[in-house]
């Protein structure tokens, strides 16, 4: 009788059509998981707090407060923005801080998720469209009182109201993939998610987030290169109902993070369980 000779070997999951065919295959198969983590975390973060949801816009609102001050008091002197400052200065400090939470996303749902990923098999891309579900119902809520605010101070409704969330996703798509690539990195070494808040509160001021961009100058130039700039004044001018003078470079930015978020996923898929075993060793 002739036995069967089976051999076992190790496949090679280095193939990066598999990889995306997996990833995405993930993505659709958590989305139950990802909105009860999302659910769970939202609960938790609100819970013990009896201010409850409004923390989600008290601090873009008492960063605009400030620079509404300084401006109101003749401290500091501002360029015309051509609405007014209020709008201008909230709108964007609340896209910034829109921004800077899509970039901090996927390391606070990793690092959150640590001792869960070294007990339980689950696809990881669920902790990623988490922290999204957290993000839009986040975001949802600073929207809303974000056209209050334009329809208080008399801008009205126009048209381009509509983009506005579209804007918004884009900013959502080009933070989560910068966090993408940080948060195995800033799972190593804690060192990173210092230096990354100290950088956005640096950028925050090369960016025309509070005050316009110069007529001429050192600092014109470093904040049209700025690949934020777009992001903050085009979706401010979708607000506001003004031209969006920045809308080909926000589309660029668009077209390159769609693809730089899926190289970013997949980086995230081979990383992410290779640093829970090592860190569970």
């Amino acid at each position: 009788m002739n036995l069967e000779t089976r051999v076992y070997q190790k496949q090679n999951n280095t193939k990066i059509g598999k990889l995306f065919k997996e990833s995405f295959r993930d993505i659709i198969g958590s989305r139950f998981l990802a909105k009860q983590l999302a659910v769970r975390d939202i609960k938790a973060q609100y819970r013990q707090s009896y201010l409850g949801i409004i923390w989600v816009f008290i601090t873009p609102l008492t960063t605009a407060f400030v620079w509404i001050f300084l401006n109101a008091t003749g401290t500091i002197q501002l360029t015309d923005t051509g609405v007014p400052y209020p709008v201008y200065a909230f709108s964007g400090t609340l896209i910034w801080s829109i921004i800077k939470e899509a970039i901090n996303s996927p390391t606070a749902s990793t690092n959150a998720a640590k001792g869960m990923m070294s007990k339980i098999n689950f696809p990881k891309e669920a902790l990623i469209l988490s922290g999204i579900y957290k993000l839009l119902f986040n975001s949802a809520v600073k929207i809303l009182l974000l056209v209050i605010f334009v329809f208080f101070y008399g801008v009205g409704f126009h048209t381009s109201l509509l983009l506005f969330p579209l804007a918004i996703l884009g900013a959502i798509l080009f933070g989560t993939t910068i966090g993408l690539f940080l948060t195995p990195i800033a799972m190593l070494y804690k060192d990173i998610g210092k230096i990354v808040g100290m950088a956005l509160g640096l950028l925050m001021y090369i960016t025309p987030v509070v005050y316009a961009i110069p007529k001429e100058g050192m600092m014109k130039t470093i904040m049209e290169w700025n690949p934020f700039t777009p992001l903050i004044l085009t979706t401010r001018d979708f607000v506001v109902g003004t031209e969006p003078v920045y809308l080909t470079y926000f589309i660029g930015l668009l077209l390159i993070s769609i693809p730089l978020f899926f190289i970013g996923l997949l980086f995230y898929r081979i990383s992410i369980p290779i640093i829970v075993e090592r860190m569970s060793a």
